[in-house]
């Protein structure tokens, strides 16, 4: 696999953008599909998509859907791994922003102006307030781990004991055993525990805390994202042991959404980081499934005569 290193620059802060492929880009070369990976609030983007498992050759999203011939992307969010650290929380607002300035750096490099976008937890929601407010880069949106108005979550019920901790520090302490919690929280079993370990490594080499923004817009803002507003084909995927959201909550988010090439998958033995999960094969299979969808024609045709 090739991989390249760029920054994007957001109103002064420096933020990572990280690119694989199956080989180098070249002058004139055919152009390949655009995946732009969006990670959640408590790993930064390589440790998240392209980690490196000891004993193990394929945990890596990005490699996987390189080898697949597409062009794949992800960044660090402010505040997160290698991008500048600042006195913000790294709310999902700024997540958006982070995209829009990233998208400068992907238009640059490929020549295009319209991606794929995969989003997991505080990531859907930042990719989704992207597309929401810039539906013309966004070709298609895939979100795992979503949470939309947060009633009945088991998960954001414990984190609201911590809701004035959020809003009092823009940071807060990840350790180790943060870590694994990631994996066991919903389920044990559903994970390895080398790739906690793998993941710990790999985040607590780069920074011991990470922002507070997304737990606490999940905690006190939501819904964050209008999903009428979300004119892209969508696909959700649901793990069956993800504590993030009722399926109520994400089934009243899905039929608000207006495209009707829109898909909601059920998958059995996932948790919420499934897409490090035992079972994270499956989760890859409704990815491509989705991003193979022959596209509206009609659609296309409308956009061609404007």
């Amino acid at each position: 696999m090739w991989s390249g290193e760029y920054w994007a620059d957001k109103h002064g802060v420096r933020l990572y953008v990280y690119r694989k492929r199956a080989v180098a880009p070249a002058p004139g070369e055919r152009t390949l599909p655009v995946l732009f990976l969006v990670h959640g609030s408590s790993a930064s983007g390589r440790s998240s998509f392209d980690l490196r498992v000891p004993g193990r050759a394929d945990y890596s999203l990005m490699d996987h859907f390189a080898g697949l011939g597409c062009d794949v992307w992800t960044m660090d969010h402010e505040g997160y791994g290698r991008s500048q650290k600042t006195d913000s929380n790294s709310d999902i607002a700024s997540g958006a922003a982070d995209l829009r300035a990233a998208m400068e750096v992907v238009r640059r490099e490929t020549g295009q102006s319209r991606f794929a976008f995969y989003g997991s937890s505080s990531g859907a929601l930042r990719a989704a307030l992207f597309a929401q407010e810039h539906p013309q880069h966004v070709e298609r949106l895939m979100l795992s781990a979503l949470v939309y108005t947060g009633e009945g979550s088991p998960t954001l019920a414990k984190r609201r004991e911590k809701i004035e901790e959020y809003r009092a520090n823009s940071r807060r302490k990840v350790d180790r055993a943060f870590f694994h919690g990631m994996f066991t929280r919903d389920r044990p079993g559903t994970s390895e525990r080398v790739v906690a370990e793998a993941l710990a490594d790999a985040e607590l080499a780069l920074a011991d805390s990470v922002p507070t923004g997304t737990y606490l817009d999940m905690c006190a803002n939501l819904p964050v994202i209008d999903p009428a507003g979300i004119t892209c084909p969508v696909l959700i995927i649901r793990g069956e042991y993800d504590g993030i959201a009722t399926e109520a909550d994400l089934l009243d988010f899905f039929g608000r959404l207006p495209n009707k090439d829109k898909q909601f998958v059920f998958l059995s033995g996932m948790a919420h980081s499934a897409t490090l999960g035992v079972n994270r094969h499956k989760f890859w299979h409704a990815m491509q499934a989705f991003l193979s969808l022959p596209a509206n024609r009609e659609l296309e045709q409308v956009r061609s005569a404007a």
